[in-house]
């Protein structure tokens, strides 16, 4: 495994991420979860990733478990605010009321003291950034966090949060975004901000959902106990299960191949090419496929063969700066 810096920051962290959205508390039995994490673990993954919404909580309380007993200085634990975790009107947001109770439920989740990374799941423009920003501050100074990032915010939101954090002496040093092969939005304005301020990307999806692994066919129906076959996770990766999408991933299996290295290795690799990515977040439902994801930490893809990806599914793949923050989940 190897490790980057955390945008501009001193923290290191392994390039690889483990993520338990979808997974911990819900779709995965606590034991297949409690094994992907020793998996994690034994290849040399230090940063985890979760939030306070996953699975109504329940993901933070797993993954609590999970690495109870293991050398907290030795692990970069991130976790989320924004969602609903609650039926009341301040259950939810980025307001000062519902930061300061959430950290505070999180932390008694995770069983830890503070966390190394506290992002806001997405921009809450129903709440002064003003409040948001000095309430991330007050969680910073009292040492319940100890950096402060964001997901999917925009290069606008970026800026205006950064320059806030400045005055109020913390460090915003992430963005979680989507980001694979497949879904570039943040290539033309996030990341040349973020290289400018020093903010590094915390990628999710790079996989595309488990659609550049190749194993969705195109005319063929998804794999039994697969995240395309499973109805509640179904709709977050339809729009990568057209034909034209799959027929095109198929493609990429002859580069897999001459790299030496899976598909799900290549895209993996692909988005770790990018300076401004300081880690991929990759999630399983089996120890293997972690140990799998883990194996692209140090890939290098030479130029021809970044070439030849952008030449197979550039054409197809998503750029618009619109769409920083998909239009379904915006609040």
């Amino acid at each position: 495994m190897e490790y980057r810096h955390l945008g501009r920051s001193g923290l290191k962290i392994s390039e690889i991420a483990y993520g338990n959205w979808l997974t911990h508390g819900s779709q995965v039995e606590e034991d297949a979860a409690l094994a992907c994490v020793r998996a994690a673990l034994d290849v040399g993954i230090t940063t985890f990733d979760t939030a306070d919404v996953y699975a109504g909580t329940k993901a933070e309380e797993v993954l609590g478990r999970a690495l109870k007993g293991e050398r907290r200085a030795g692990l970069e634990i991130f976790t989320k605010v924004f969602w609903p975790t609650g039926p009341g009107q301040n259950d939810r947001g980025l307001s000062r009321k519902h930061i300061m109770e959430s950290i505070d439920g999180s932390l008694r989740r995770l069983q830890v003291d503070y966390v190394d990374l506290y992002q806001a799941h997405r921009y809450d423009y129903s709440t002064p950034l003003e409040e948001t920003m000095q309430a991330f501050a007050d969680v910073v100074h009292s040492g319940k966090a100890l950096y402060i990032g964001v997901s999917e915010w925009t290069a606008t939101e970026i800026r205006a949060g950064w320059e806030l954090a400045q005055d109020l002496k913390i460090q915003l040093v992430s963005n979680q975004p989507q980001y694979s092969m497949l879904w570039r939005v943040i290539e033309a304005e996030v990341v040349p901000l973020s290289e400018e301020v020093g903010v590094g990307q915390i990628v999710f999806s790079p996989i595309a959902q488990g659609v550049l692994s190749g194993k969705y066919e195109p005319g063929k129906q998804p794999p039994a106990g697969s995240r395309a076959g499973t109805e509640s996770s179904a709709p977050i990766i339809q729009r990568y299960m057209s034909d034209e999408v799959l027929t095109t991933v198929q493609r990429l299996k002859p580069l897999a191949e001459q790299a030496g290295i899976s598909m799900a290795q290549l895209a993996v690799a692909w988005v770790l090419q990018n300076s401004n990515v300081s880690a991929a977040i990759v999630g399983a439902s089996r120890p293997e496929q972690v140990r799998d994801n883990a194996a692209a930490s140090g890939v290098r893809l030479d130029a021809d063969l970044m070439k030849a990806v952008d030449e197979i599914v550039g054409g197809i793949a998503e750029r618009d700066p619109a769409k920083t923050v998909s239009p379904a989940r915006r609040p």
